[in-house]
């Protein structure tokens, strides 16, 4: 059984910031340096979407548009831990947060094999 564990979610006002974490475990997931990782986010009403990726070792990154110069992912394969630092945080951001997990470096979400269950960020104006 795969889990990853999103937390860090919350309440924040405009121009707050925020840190997600996601953390895999699992007998099937297999070595976590074998995956490489994503958020994506669903507002209310709208298709989930890619927020940004990153390669197996840290090394590459890619990012939404609407995000760039805001958040940051980053990876620490000794903890099975994704993160996403999320700074100059907007009420258009408010959405639930998943984090993903594939082989493939890519912003196409039907190519992510395992999901969490994924965390409320809401940004008030």
């Amino acid at each position: 059984q795969v889990q990853l564990v999103e937390s860090g979610g919350g309440l924040v006002q405009a121009g707050g910031s925020l840190r997600l974490s996601c953390a895999a475990s699992g007998r099937t997931f297999g070595t976590f340096d074998t995956y490489y990782m994503a958020w994506f986010r669903q507002a209310p009403g709208k298709e989930r979407e890619f927020v940004t990726s990153i390669s197996r070792f840290g090394g590459s990154f890619r990012y939404a548009d609407s995000v760039k110069g805001r958040f940051t992912i980053s990876r620490d394969n000794a903890k099975n831990t994704v993160y996403l630092q999320m700074n100059s945080l907007k009420p258009e951001d408010t959405a639930v947060y998943y984090c993903a997990a594939s082989r493939r470096m890519t912003s196409d979400r039907n190519e992510y094999i395992y999901w969490g269950q994924g965390t409320q960020v809401t940004v008030s104006s």
